[in-house]
């Protein structure tokens, strides 16, 4: 499964389907424990917060979120890039990183095109392009047609009155051009990478994510420490600093902040171009027109739905689950309970004359959301995807293959535990670069957990670690949806993406050592080995035991 997944041989949730297949027939788990895997009350977490994230989509909430916060920014590179990556990420901790990056790259592209004009004659851009092309074609990436391609092509007179400009000019008009083309740069590059940082910051952001909590339920039945709430607390600060961080290089590099000259006055070309870029995002916002009633309930249950699973059980104060019998209430249920209302609360104001007037005509109004528009969005093969992480984890715990495994970790008891937090990080998000992050994390958290045991410290000190260190892949193109999306504008080269991701990357193993040796250890209790890790310790030497009864048996008998 490991294999299909990594090089794609049948699609993704079709490899997830396997368990059902081979774990009866290969005597591993019977059918009847294997099926349940893929309705996880986790499942649901992540089905809720998919429907939300379609009937946002569904009444154009998250653009006007994004318009909004671009205007309260300013119009200046720098500042818009920061817009840019701060409205991605807070839209990617909700919706999926790739509606994120699809919805953002058009509102960017019309703010490039009135920031630049009519552009691009220089050469270079030329080159640029050819070599786009042929990096698409080697990664079997979709091309597109773009503005940056379109303008390139600008008629000959336009060439001619250019020859006839100084050399001054000229060298003004070059270094303009090459400005340009680094903003472009910049911009695009910053929104894939906001929605992979931002798609960290909830349980339901993304995959791994909810991939570890099912595993932990699976692993360690006892272990209530990671739910919403908590992961927030620890993930939120994380992203808000790695964010900061990502966008201070990306604006060094692309030149959006210049260190050298703070003091220079700007040149008229460039403030005409701000005051366009400003007059393209209010005119898109007026577009939108009035904000609609349906566009206020849905934000309305959108905070309800984070301020329910937030206060659910938050860990440093008795939460509102704990007014019911212990364990009955998930956040699967608080999840579920919220979206349903989606599907019968009116999208128009309800009037309440209508319950008087005997004449008035029974007319059908439109939900929020219809459950036609939900099958349609919701991206279902994930939901199997999950499913599929957990069947094999359900296997390798059952089977003794993890157990098995973590008996030949003994070179890593040696080493310190921050340094095992570095080194898994590093070893994660490198394979995730090429591989799709969902498969990374089910193929490495059940190493993860018995390599916890073997050191003796707790499991979510290196299992967190592996979880987030998944979603950091930003030096490759093919490394995750948004980069594709991002990449196949043709207005990147995959030398932009991998000198940028590098340090990225960097900055994100050594940030997220940082948080899990700071603000992480009071949050989730790290500093000690737990009672709900000592049981699994318990059953896993039982098992071993039992192995070794058994082969000794057979071998007695032969």
């Amino acid at each position: 499964m490991a294999l299909y997944w990594c090089t794609e041989a049948l699609p993704l949730a079709v490899t997830a389907l396997l368990p059902i297949v081979l774990f009866p027939f290969l005597g591993i788990l019977p059918s009847n424990k294997v099926c349940p895997q893929y309705f996880l009350d986790t499942n649901f977490l992540f089905l809720s917060g998919l429907i939300m994230a379609s009937a946002i989509e569904e009444w154009n909430l998250h653009r006007r979120i994004a318009l909004r916060v671009l205007m309260l920014v300013g119009v200046q590179p720098a500042r818009l890039i920061l817009g840019m990556m701060l409205t991605t990420s807070f839209l990617s901790m909700w919706l999926s990183n790739t509606a994120s990056t699809a919805m953002m790259l058009p509102i960017a592209n019309a703010i490039l095109k009135s920031l630049f004009g009519e552009k691009d004659t220089s050469k270079d851009m030329n080159r640029e392009n050819e070599e786009n092309q042929a990096s698409l074609q080697q990664n079997k990436l979709y091309t597109v047609p773009t503005e940056m391609q379109f303008l390139a092509s600008t008629e000959d007179k336009d060439l001619a009155e250019e020859k006839e400009l100084s050399s001054d000019a000229l060298s003004d008009l070059k270094k303009e051009e090459e400005y340009k083309t680094n903003i472009w740069k910049g911009f695009l590059i910053s929104i894939p990478y906001a929605a992979s940082i931002g798609g960290t910051a909830t349980l339901t952001g993304t995959a791994p994510n909810l991939i570890l909590l099912g595993q932990l339920k699976s692993y360690f039945p006892e272990c209530d420490v990671v739910n919403f709430g908590s992961w927030f607390m620890f993930a939120f600060p994380l992203m808000l600093i790695f964010l900061l961080m990502g966008w201070l290089w990306i604006s060094i590099l692309y030149g959006g902040i210049n260190l050298r000259g703070w003091k220079t006055k700007k040149s008229n070309i460039r403030v005409d171009a701000e005051a366009r870029a400003k007059e393209v995002i209010k005119e898109d916002y007026q577009k939108l027109g009035p904000t609609k009633f349906a566009e206020q309930a849905i934000f309305f249950f959108f905070c309800m739905f984070a301020i329910m699973l937030f206060s659910r059980d938050p860990k440093f104060i008795p939460g509102w689950a704990s007014l019911f019998a212990p364990g009955f209430i998930s956040d699967a249920v608080t999840g579920i309970t919220i979206v349903i209302i989606l599907f019968f609360f009116p999208s128009q104001k309800p009037s309440l004359r209508w319950w008087f007037d005997l004449k008035a005509p029974n007319t059908e109004t439109q939900p929020l959301l219809t459950w036609r528009k939900a099958q349609e969005t919701v991206p279902w093969n994930i939901i199997l995807l999950l499913g599929g992480g957990f069947a094999m984890a359900k296997g390798c715990e059952e089977s003794g293959l993890s157990v098995w495994i973590g008996g030949r970790l003994h070179p890593l008891e040696g080493v310190p535990p921050p340094v095992a937090v570095i080194l898994i990080t590093v070893v994660i998000a490198l394979f995730t670069e090429f591989a799709s992050n969902t498969a990374t994390i089910i193929i490495f958290l059940p190493v993860l957990a018995e390599l916890a045991i073997r050191l003796k410290v707790n499991p979510l000190y290196l299992m967190i670690p592996g979880t987030i260190g998944c979603s950091y892949a930003f030096m490759l193109p093919v490394s995750t949806p948004p980069n594709s999306i991002a990449f196949s504008s043709g207005h990147l080269m995959v030398k932009d993406m991998a000198r940028t991701g590098l340090l990225m990357n960097l900055m994100g193993v050594l940030l997220l050592s940082l948080a899990m040796n700071t603000w992480a250890k009071s949050i989730f209790q790290l500093g000690t080995f737990p009672a709900w890790a000592n049981i699994h310790a318990e059953n896993a030497t039982s098992l071993v035991t039992a192995v070794e009864n058994v082969t000794l048996s057979a071998l007695n008998k032969i």
